[in-house]
């Protein structure tokens, strides 16, 4: 390991490191501009300039020079300090003067290091140039009058997105940053560029002249818009959340979010329920609470259990969830559900629906069989992982479904589930790459799993992967992808039964069902439901309020705290950032309070402490915050031959996956574009 000496301080490093990354183990700070530790090296910024002895008596860029035995450092001669003011000098010869008005101000790289490095003082009195805004979509601004040329947005669209949407045209002070063709960008992490740019050049068009940053309060939470978990922050004013930035997880997301869980958040101040509704003569009404306990209790009174089911929806924190069930259990219906895309999921065995090679553990695999998944719109940030994957530790990825642009090299198989059973066979090809590779994983998809034959498909990749090496005592391979944030929560909780949500919704159409609870379901066809009578919960009037008859407002995932389980089924903790509008309440206290109106007893914890000890007695696995669990392996799925025929992965919109981003005008417009883009090319997503 190299032993160098930085500002008189000696200091070993890891083999490869640079002298930027080595001075930052010594506590030394570099300012740069061009340089992210998750890119590549550029070295085009000069801004990290160190004097290093032996070597020419100049200056060199730290970030581009490696680290080596008996190399002396200074980052505070006279030289250094000479040579980090003339390139903010050169850099701010044409940046334009508009901090006041430039949405970047107070969170801009530029202002910091000029501040902290410059001269104070410029010496360039000739015009400065000017360059054309550039169309980047709905949710990119640009203003490359203001760019320093760092390339990190044109790195970051190729090496982490994996899509060659961004680059540079011209040469020298004419060289300008741009898409091609001043086409929008449809990469689904575009928005990282903002927290990439250290300058106003890109900045969120939808946040536009909305807020400064020392007027928001921050909070960090949980992201509900898929089931990664990602870390956010949560930055508002009043009751209005503005905006959301990722927070760094290395083993989650590390320090990037999808643009869904960017820019939907404008669908929280849409579409809202504030209050609670009871249909009268045909027609929703509004209701005081009290009004609408009793219309429920009307509605299910004299109801056998038996008689009454439940639906879980996609964006539901445990505790609410953990309620819904009590409360139904407390009226005799154990027919409650939670698998909203049919999945045929086995909650025998905890290892049979998590994701258990880990986020992280994808950077370890070297070959990955994908059946009937599309992480790239399920799960954009653990798509991003399996890229990374590829292009640094030589994953090779194979699929067995739709033929689909997941940005990177994928080696196409068929659209055909009886390859599984070939596979097992030992007649398909691909079965001698499994066999031969050191850490291979399988992915299998929600929408295979939702197939009729979903439960031998389980049973498939659970023999394939006990078949094939991909379990070892250190090992995990085997792999469900989900996509909705609630649901390995609540499988954990247990709330599947037989049927399905098909067998409910069918109940209820055939008068079976009398009376069906709706905490936030809005992922089905409501229509079967118009004979049954409906309670709706939830925070958005979508899917599910279109048969309630009656409503009850609930508040939204950044407005009530709550445990989050992702699909490793980490423990995750949101917290609140805002109050919910009007007389909308957290989910447990709605039941709470509704349990002791319809009876037969109220439901026993009275506080956010008592209903966390029940939780915590019914999932002692809760109490392991920010864990990735190790799940115990055993036998699930069912025999029976997997059928032939293609796995009909149904086109979801990305940007309209749920309530709050179909109530957002951002993700509308998004999901615009997206729809023109594949009309004039003929493609489907």
């Amino acid at each position: 390991m190299p032993k160098l000496t930085i500002n008189g301080k000696e200091i070993e490093v890891a083999p490869g490191s640079t002298i930027l990354q080595a001075c930052e183990e010594a506590g030394v700070e570099i300012p740069r501009f061009c340089y992210h530790e998750r890119l590549s090296v550029a070295g085009n910024c000069r801004m990290c300039l160190v004097e290093v002895k032996p070597g020419p008596p100049k200056p060199q860029a730290s970030c581009a020079l490696p680290a080596a035995d008996g190399q002396e450092v200074r980052t505070d001669t006279p030289m250094v300090k000479k040579a980090r003011e003339g390139v903010l000098e050169f850099l701010l010869i044409n940046h334009p003067l508009d901090c006041p008005i430039c949405d970047q101000g107070g969170e801009c790289d530029l202002q910091d290091e000029t501040m902290a490095y410059g001269r104070g003082a410029k010496r360039y009195d000739e015009n400065k140039r000017a360059v054309t805004e550039k169309n980047m979509g709905p949710l990119v601004k640009t203003i490359m009058t203001r760019c320093i040329h760092c390339t990190r947005c044109i790195r970051f669209s190729e090496e982490v997105a994996g899509v060659t949407e961004i680059g540079a045209i011209y040469r020298g002070e004419n060289m300008q940053i741009t898409t091609y063709l001043e086409q929008a960008m449809e990469s689904e992490l575009q928005g990282n560029v903002i927290d990439l740019c250290p300058v106003g050049a890109l900045t969120s068009k939808p946040y536009a002249f909305n807020a400064r940053p020392w007027e928001l309060i921050k909070t960090e939470s949980i992201d509900v818009m898929d089931a990664v978990g990602s870390n956010i922050r949560i930055d508002a004013r009043g009751r209005d959340v503005m905006r959301i930035l990722p927070r760094n997880h290395d083993d989650v997301n590390e320090e990037w979010i999808s643009d869904k869980t960017r820019f939907a958040c404008d669908g929280l101040l849409k579409g809202r329920l504030d209050r609670p509704y009871v249909k009268r003569d045909g027609k929703l009404v509004e209701a005081s609470w009290a009004e609408a306990f009793a219309a429920i209790k009307d509605g299910i009174s004299g109801l056998d259990g038996s008689r009454i089911a439940g639906l879980v929806g996609d964006l539901n924190e445990l505790e609410g969830t953990y309620a819904f069930r009590e409360l139904l259990k407390n009226l005799g219906s154990s027919r409650i559900e939670c698998r909203q895309n049919g999945a045929a999921y086995d909650i025998r065995q905890r290892a049979s629906y998590l994701f258990n090679t880990g986020i992280a553990g994808i950077e370890e695999a070297d070959f990955c069989l994908l059946v009937g998944a599309n992480p790239r719109h399920e799960a954009a940030i653990l798509n991003a992982r399996i890229l990374k994957a590829t292009r640094h530790r030589g994953l090779k990825v194979a699929n067995i479904g739709p033929a689909l642009d997941q940005t990177y090299a994928v080696e196409q198989l068929g659209d055909d589930a009886a390859i599984l059973s070939d596979i097992l066979a030992g007649k398909h090809p691909v079965a001698k790459k499994l066999a031969a590779a050191d850490r291979p994983m399988i992915i299998l998809g929600e929408q295979a799993l939702a197939r009729p034959d979903g439960a031998a498909i389980l049973k498939a990749g659970h023999d394939i992967a006990e078949k094939f090496g991909l379990m070892s005592l250190d090992w995990n391979g085997f792999n469900v992808l989900h996509s909705a944030a609630a649901r390995v929560g609540a499988l954990d909780l247990g709330l599947v039964c037989d049927g399905g949500v098909e067998g409910i919704l069918a109940d209820a159409a055939s008068g079976a069902l009398k009376a069906v609870f709706l905490l936030g379901a809005d992922e089905i066809n409501p229509s079967r439901l118009a004979d049954c009578f409906t309670v709706y919960i939830g925070s958005h009037g979508d899917h599910g309020v279109q048969q309630a008859d009656v409503i009850l407002p609930a508040a939204a995932y950044t407005e009530k705290p709550g445990h989050y389980l992702n699909l490793e089924g980490r423990v995750q903790l949101a917290n609140r950032a805002v109050f919910p509008p009007g007389q909308a309440r957290e989910d447990w206290t709605i039941f709470r309070a509704l349990s002791a109106e319809i009876g037969p007893a109220p439901l026993p914890f009275d506080s956010i402490n008592d209903l966390h000890s029940a939780l915590y007695e019914a999932l002692p696995h809760l109490a392991d915050v920010d864990v990735r669990p190790q799940a115990q392996w055993g036998d699930f799925g069912s025999d029976g031959a997997v059928a032939r025929g293609p796995i009909p992965l149904k086109y979801i919109d990305f940007y309209q996956s749920n309530p709050i981003a179909r109530a957002s005008k951002t993700m509308a417009e998004c999901s615009a574009v997206k729809r023109q883009k594949m009309e004039a090319t003929g493609t489907h997503g």
